[in-house]
């Protein structure tokens, strides 16, 4: 579940974006560098100047673009305002010859050296305005009413837009404070088409680790009850077989996102294979897949508590004070949020080494690996079979973030390794912690192995209230962290997001203040809304096994 934290919308976004430091525009040669002002190329740096308006600095800078009224005497001639009407000239004269000196000096200013206009760089135009988007480059919000094209804007605004764009790279402004802005580096593909694509950064143990972090979640904690289901046999044959699979279907994202360096996201994966239908499919399956997330760990945080704290509030208090707790988390800026789930992965590792420590604590059974349980190698009742499925494949489901990781790569061709061992160690984890829960409580164990370990006498104390701390952590660090990408889905379709245009007539021209409050009350009705899809579904292996059969299977395997 922590994959989550790759999603930074469901539906797809247009981040800022810088060039890569070792790289410039193939095409651009004529002194125009976004993201850095015209003094850094010639001094190294650049020097406070007192800001100048546009228009002051293309009179300046033109003075012959003026429109000059004609004088009895040769030679004499007198400027006047740009906007300023001349009675000599004529109605039909200016705006020829304003039109004249402008697309002079807009050709000037956006000209490359290619030789031909059909293989202009991509940033021959303001990027906002001409460019396809990064995340999601095939139309991410066109069907929100955003900037699609750049025709329909005039010239003037196009300059006047490429100037504000310049400065705001060069002040390295961020939107939200929450997102940087993305390396992006020019390249050329088979078809001899220069194109955009990410500049990765990431090493391969970084890699590693990001794809590590995108596995191991909360799901773990219930594949001791899928071994039950399925039996030895069937459940590791199933367990190992989810690995394989998965990890085989991750390799296959990479040589697809190989035949266009364009491709980002999984959804311009299914766009560009399926259409715009199959990128609606897959915002709708990841949006599932976050929900059911963020419900099953408020489900598991209240279980927890109320088995450690029996009889002194009811579950479903306890789902209410974690929605209480998660209300003022759901503000934090995205990267505090970031940070969070590194927690999680360390309580999920935590949480794996306590149930090993107290198996080899307790010397009989219930709940003693020196003393296992009765185990059986075929499951006892076939009917649950198809539950252990699902079971079984949801902590596998981390195809909706492989794709951003491999191009976060700073060498992409390591990426078969880093899959490799990414794999074998979630693998190795989540099958010690599925064989470990079974042996101690064999038929006895619970949808979570941790509430054996609470239930259970013969165990420390400590060890009990920190198991159980650690529980209650991974949903505060991980239910706003994948709450985010659904808010930000909402904030999009009512045209509340800072990069959406609303389509309703009564939100354009809509003040701050009142945007504001609507975010904020957007925010409290998605956790009010977790809330009450956990109270109506309180068993977590059901959750975690839908999770694993209806999404994580369809999005990682078909």
């Amino acid at each position: 579940m922590s994959r989550a934290a790759g999603f930074t919308e469901v539906i797809p976004q247009r981040p800022a974006f810088v060039f890569a430091p070792d790289q410039e525009p193939l095409g651009a040669h004529d002194g125009v560098q976004y993201g850095r002002r015209d003094e850094e190329t010639e001094a190294g740096q650049s020097p406070a100047q007192p800001r100048v308006s546009l228009l002051r600095q293309h009179l300046e800078a033109h003075p012959g673009s003026a429109i000059r009224e004609d004088s009895p005497e040769p030679g004499a001639s007198e400027s006047r305002p740009l906007l300023q009407p001349d009675s000599h000239s004529g109605t039909g004269s200016f705006p020829g010859q304003e039109r004249k000196g402008l697309d002079n000096d807009l050709r000037r200013t956006f000209s490359i050296s290619s030789g031909t206009s059909n293989s202009q760089s991509i940033f021959a135009i303001p990027p906002q305005l001409a460019v396809p988007d990064l995340v999601g480059s095939y139309g991410s919000y066109r069907s929100y009413g955003t900037v699609t094209s750049a025709d329909s804007y005039g010239r003037e605004s196009m300059a006047q837009a490429a100037e504000m764009w310049r400065q705001q790279q060069a002040a390295g402004n961020v939107l939200d404070g929450g997102t940087p802005p993305i390396l992006v580096k020019e390249v050329e593909d088979r078809d001899g088409k220069i194109v955009l694509t990410v500049e990765g950064q990431s090493t391969l143990p970084q890699t590693i680790f990001n794809s590590t972090n995108v596995l191991i979640g909360v799901g773990l904690l219930s594949l001791p009850m899928g071994i039950k289901y399925a039996g030895w046999l069937c459940g590791m044959v199933i367990l190992l077989s989810a690995a394989a699979v998965t990890s085989y279907t991750a390799k296959l994202l990479a040589k697809c996102m190989d035949l266009d360096p364009s491709l980002i996201t999984f959804s311009d994966l299914a766009y560009i294979s399926f259409g715009r239908n199959a990128r609606i499919a897959t915002s709708i399956l990841f949006t599932l897949e976050l929900l059911a997330a963020c419900v099953a760990l408020i489900v598991l945080f209240a279980d927890s508590l109320d088995l450690l704290f029996n009889g002194l509030l009811s579950n479903t208090q306890w789902k209410i004070i974690c929605a209480v707790i998660l209300i003022p988390l759901n503000f934090l800026p995205l990267r505090f949020l970031s940070v969070t789930s590194v927690i999680g992965i360390l309580c999920c590792f935590s949480i794996v080494a306590i149930i090993i420590i107290d198996g080899l604590i307790k010397p009989h059974t219930p709940g003693s690996l020196l003393e296992p349980a009765t185990t059986y190698l075929f499951p006892a009742n076939w009917l649950t079979l198809p539950l252990s499925f699902g079971l079984l494949m949801s902590p596998w489901g981390g195809h909706g973030v492989f794709p951003n990781i491999y191009r976060d790569m700073r060498h992409p061709r390591k990426y078969g390794r880093a899959v490799k061992f990414t794999f074998s160690f979630t693998y190795l984890l989540d099958a010690t912690a599925a064989v470990v829960g079974l042996l101690m409580f064999g038929d006895d164990v619970m949808d979570a192995i941790t509430s054996n370990i609470l239930t259970t006498a013969g165990y420390p104390q400590a060890l009990r209230y920190l198991l159980c701390a650690l529980v209650a952590i991974i949903p505060l660090t991980k239910i706003p962290l994948n709450a985010r990408p659904i808010i930000s889905t909402i904030e999009v379709v009512f045209g509340l997001h800072q990069e959406a245009i609303a389509d309703s007539s009564a939100l354009v021209g809509m003040s701050s203040y009142l945007r504001g409050i609507l975010k904020i009350v957007i925010r409290v009705l998605t956790i009010v809304l977790f809330l009450v899809i956990a109270i109506i579904f309180p068993a977590f292996d059901s959750i975690m096994a839908f999770m694993g059969s209806a999404l994580c299977f369809t999005i990682c395997v078909t």
